[in-house]
């Protein structure tokens, strides 16, 4: 396994060591509770009171409140309630308040999901409304401008998660002051600590969350700050702890920790200066756009923070991305970790008019202010690596799977990989096999779907030049000496004799699920459905058991010098790393070529242990050969994420 190089800092951080110390110094001579006058409690209310001197200090917050949270969700929904609240009670005393809430079209979803819920429990039936922004991410001043006299609350960010794009908060501060609105104002600061100078005394910023697990503190810990003399309602009530504003025994552990990140900070010398972190930026740009050609940045440079960096590359997905990436050692991600999971372009990139193939592929990039050169150094070799990987041309597999949105297609290559044949070829997808095509100057003979409409060899053989569909009835299709013909409603290949393909030596049928007379040894390639191939006259075996964890697994590779470690991974991700397990190498099959290759272990069968990244496509490949009939076939849960 590779080292680790992680780079998605603005999702969350290591602990810093000295927070770490400090974090375990507290839980071990400063367990007392602050709110107990014994000599225990008086040495935390000094730790907790030390604490807060210096988060003013480093936020320049001389007045107003700052407490402490268990983080920036927290800190957004205290902010919210205390102004709807506030306009509540305007509303009731008959006072100018305004009927909309305003907050960012980029914002992190934790912002107007906060302010629906309380709208509604509180009964206000405010109108919420997104502040557009600019292609820059920028808000758009102009419509805040327009907007701004019936603003009862607005919420916009200091800095994007996502994209790093930097608000003009001054601009902001201003229209709402010429427009005389009474509207409170909350800026969400988490991305900002220790990449941007901070002075909230001097701005208009009614409530600013922070977050610590965003600059090498714990998770579980922030901070809140509300300007003096701003409207504040508690969140949590009970035992009156933070002078009433946020009860709950305070997290002496966190808090410790926070503070030893807050002094770092004041002190200086342990984290990067501005100009130090755009250098290491700019390195890091230069290498993507060396390694992968066409990249694109999805927001400018010049107008983000200086440890950021969203991109595109056309033609390839966020996913494929992500895995080779993965399978390097660099962690990055596709957006927002609160978002990741969820399969779908990124709204804030959308919000900027982001083109949709973009949005839909985009990975962001993001370091901490502890990075030093040789962590810059390293990961801009990983990113070429990476590169290299994903760009390199593909050997041609005998048979290819294709897959979009459940339906599968199959490219089929002559033994040279010089040419191949499209059968229901995913429209989505076609862009990207016609570039995979031309990379390996691999010529297309013909493309057609099984039945009409079903794929996408329109699109595919307008992009090659190829008139689509198949040649017309009794024709075939020779690829070196095998031979594709049509028989009924299913598609017969195998090698041909004398010009002619007996149904004894068929060994792929495509379009039907069974044929009468194919030997029992080809495999039906199916359009859609699962599983993707069957075979003639196999009941499936169960799949039940499949699962090996990593210990598991390396109890049975040794007990079994036989079975067969096999990595599932595309060629991309075991390029940029090599699979091994517990020291074994793996040989490398990638899912899409599984049914090439089932044949030969179906005939001559061994054991089996599939592995890929995080265990999803292994699992597919056991259930595949488990279903034509393999008895000794497993898969590594978890993947090698778990294995190392």
């Amino acid at each position: 396994m590779n080292s680790e190089l992680y780079l998605d800092a603005n999702a969350t951080s290591p602990v810093l060591p000295a927070a770490i110390e400090a974090a375990t110094t507290a839980m071990h001579t400063c367990f007392g509770n602050p709110s107990s006058s014994h000599a225990a409690g008086l040495r935390a209310k000094a730790l907790l009171d030390g604490t807060r001197a210096l988060a003013r200090r480093v936020l320049g917050a001389a007045t107003g409140r700052v407490m402490f949270t268990s983080g920036a969700t927290e800190g957004i929904q205290t902010a919210v309630l205390s102004a709807l609240c506030a306009v509540r009670e305007r509303r009731l005393h008959g006072e100018v308040c305004g009927d909309l809430l305003l907050y960012g079209a980029t914002e992190h979803k934790a912002v107007p999901e906060s302010l629906a819920h309380w709208n509604r429990l509180l009964g206000l039936n405010l109108e919420l409304r997104a502040l557009p922004v600019g292609a820059d991410g920028r808000h758009r001043l102009d419509v805040l401008r327009e907007l701004a006299p019936r603003a009862a609350f607005v919420c916009t960010m200091a800095a994007n998660n996502e994209t790093g794009v930097v608000s003009d908060l001054d601009g902001i501060a201003a229209v709402l002051k010429e427009s005389a609105s009474p509207a409170l104002w909350m800026v969400d600061c988490v991305q900002t600590l220790g990449k941007l100078p901070l002075q909230l005394d001097r701005s208009r910023i009614d409530y600013a969350p922070f977050s610590g697990h965003k600059l090498y503190a714990p998770k579980g810990i922030g901070l809140l700050y509300v300007r003096e003399g701003a409207p504040y309602t508690p969140l949590m009530c009970g035992g009156g702890q933070e002078a009433g504003q946020r009860s709950g025994t305070e997290n002496m552990s966190g808090i410790a920790a926070l503070g030893a990140v807050l002094a770092a900070l004041e002190a200086g010398g342990t984290f990067r200066t501005h100009g130090q972190l755009l250098a290491m930026r700019e390195r890091l740009a230069a290498a993507l756009l060396n390694a992968f050609p066409g990249l694109v940045f999805n927001a400018p440079l010049a107008q983000t923070l200086p440890t950021t960096l969203n991109f595109s590359v056309p033609g390839v997905s966020s996913k494929e991305l992500l895995d080779v990436f993965d399978a390097a050692g660099v962690r990055v991600s596709a957006g927002s970790a609160c978002s990741a999971s969820k399969a779908a372009p990124s709204y804030v990139l959308d919000a900027m008019g982001v083109p949709a193939a973009c949005s839909a592929s985009a990975v962001r990039l993001s370091f901490g202010p502890l990075a030093d050169e040789a962590f810059i150094e390293a990961a801009c070799e990983r990113i070429l690596r990476c590169g290299h990987a994903l760009l390199e041309a593909r050997p041609a597999a005998m048979l290819q799977q294709l897959e979009s949105f459940g339906a599968s297609g199959w490219l089929l290559f002559d033994e040279a990989g010089s040419a191949c044949i499209a059968i229901d070829p995913p429209a989505a997808l076609a862009p990207r096999i016609a570039a995979g095509l031309r990379a390996c100057c691999c010529r297309l003979l013909a493309c057609f779907d099984t039945s009409h409409g079903a794929g996408g060899a329109d699109a595919l053989g307008e992009l090659m030049n190829v008139t689509p569909g198949w040649p017309g009835e009794g024709a075939g299709i020779a690829l070196g000496q095998d031979l594709l013909v049509q028989r009924g409603d299913a598609f017969l290949f195998g090698r041909a004799r004398d010009g002619v393909l007996a149904l004894a030596d068929v060994r792929f049928v495509f379009g039907a699920s069974n044929l009468d007379g194919v030997a029992g040894s080809a495999l039906c390639c199916h359009r859609i459905g699962e599983p993707a191939v069957s075979r003639p006259g196999i009941d499936p075996l169960p799949d039940e058991g499949i699962d090996l964890d990593a210990v598991s697994a390396a109890a049975y590779l040794e007990s079994h010098p036989d079975a067969l470690l096999v990595d599932v991974r595309e060629l991309p991700e075991h390029t940029a790393g090599a699979a091994r397990l517990h020291g074994r190498a793996a040989l490398h099959v990638p899912l899409s070529e599984l049914a090439g290759r089932a044949a030969q272990w179906l005939d001559q069968p061994r054991p089996l242990v599939f592995v890929c990244r995080s265990g999803n496509r292994s699992a597919r490949a056991a259930r595949t050969l488990r279903r034509l009939g393999h008895a000794q076939c497993w898969h590594v849960a978890g993947g090698l994420a778990l294995a190392g």
